[in-house]
């Protein structure tokens, strides 16, 4: 049963109308008539009993959207993955490297996008795809590094969630990425703002429920980048991150930041065993 639909004034949830219930959402996702995606499944045991289940964002999603994603002609996000296919072979810097020179193909690197973010120990910290990304392109090609948030990464983190898609998520949280998980823990469940909102506010106690015209999902990232209807291009984790919080009217933290690496990395473990299903579409 559909549950009430929300508005915010001067920092409180309000309950208004019920929201229409969405037809299709318990049909099965399946891209291309062969991918399979798990798109419901019980809640990690880290998540001590706040959500019994994870949902995908796909199943809030209208038959329409969920449709466009089904397959690979009609998701316009599959432009940026081909952008990124024509990037991955082309040389640049000083190296005369491209990304084919050391890895095969992109699909040498299915599995990739499940584990990220993740501890790099060379590095003493935890690194996202685009920190492993950028790393490639200074250290091995002597190329410039990409902007986080850039057209160039957004492609191409699209083409390495493409060649993992149906691939259970499996973000490591334990031994040294534990701080950090706590540290993403901890700020998903600090309220910002003059509406004093935190992330878990949204997506944990209110998820499918309409926020004014919006309807809340359980802010899953297994499939970013995502394709938004609205801003008719990818976007990132991270650039999300920041407008919500800038929707809480708070100072929001900056794309790539170790607050956001940190809330990346908490929130995808909440999706262990969700399926990576990027690049998606939604509204």
């Amino acid at each position: 049963m559909r549950k009430a639909a929300l508005h915010v004034a001067a920092g409180v949830l309000t309950l208004a109308a019920a929201a229409p219930a969405l037809a299709g959402e318990n049909d099965p996702l399946i891209i291309n008539g062969q991918i399979e995606i798990t798109t419901r499944t019980a809640a990690p045991a880290h998540l001590d009993g706040h959500l019994s289940e994870i949902r995908s964002g796909w199943t809030f999603r209208t038959d329409e959207t969920q449709v466009m994603q089904m397959d690979d002609f009609d998701n316009p996000a599959m432009i940026y993955v081909d952008a990124a296919t024509d990037a991955w072979n082309t040389v640049e810097g000083s190296a005369d490297k491209s990304c084919a020179s050391c890895h095969e193909g992109p699909e040498s690197l299915a599995g990739f996008r499940a584990t990220t973010p993740k501890w790099n120990a060379e590095a003493g910290a935890v690194w996202t795809q685009e920190m492993y990304v950028n790393n490639c392109r200074t250290e091995r090609m002597g190329a410039e590094a990409w902007d986080w948030n850039g057209q160039d990464m957004r492609n191409m983190t699209a083409l390495l969630a493409s060649v993992s898609r149906g691939m259970p998520v499996n973000v490591a949280i334990d031994g040294p990425a534990a701080e950090t998980w706590e540290k993403g823990r901890e700020m998903y469940y600090t309220r910002f703002g003059q509406l004093e909102l935190s992330c878990a506010n949204c997506h944990e106690d209110n998820y499918d429920n309409l926020i004014r015209a919006d309807h809340l999902s359980q802010g899953q990232i297994n499939a970013f980048p995502a394709y938004r209807l609205k801003d008719t291009n990818l976007v990132s984790v991270h650039n999300r991150f920041r407008g919500c919080i800038r929707d809480t009217r708070a100072a929001t933290f900056a794309v790539g930041s170790p607050e956001f690496i940190a809330l990346e990395l908490y929130v995808a473990s909440r999706g262990n065993g969700l399926s990576v299903e990027g690049p998606s579409v939604r509204n």
